[in-house]
């Protein structure tokens, strides 16, 4: 995570129309979101990977969805990297495609 941030910086300015305006705003930064945003959130999954520069912070939104009522499923996908579940060069793009099949079938057709 440390290793990236610089990155991560450049593309929220990037992003970002007036970043010094934006950087507490819950749409840039969903974690910045008040617990009486969260509570009017969609039911909502979340899909990681286990090494991934954002898990700490998807994590931690996870949990604050799950105290308003709002999480479905925290879902880690082992031993990826960010991205690398959707890559079929990496070794567990074949987990994250069963799990987000799973993820559908579950929620979505029942």
């Amino acid at each position: 995570e440390k290793e990236n941030n610089s990155g991560m910086r450049k593309i929220w300015k990037l992003v970002a129309a007036d970043f010094e305006a934006q950087k507490n705003d819950p749409l840039l930064f969903p974690g910045k979101a008040s617990d009486e945003l969260l509570e009017k959130f969609p039911p909502t999954i979340i899909e990681e990977a286990e090494f991934d520069m954002f898990i700490t912070e998807a994590t931690r939104l996870a949990y604050r969805l799950r105290r308003a009522g709002r999480l479905l499923e925290l879902v880690v996908i082992p031993g990826g990297k960010h991205g690398s579940s959707l890559d079929p060069r990496f070794k567990n793009f074949k987990v994250g495609m069963e799990t987000r099949k799973l993820i559908f079938q579950h929620y979505v057709n029942n």
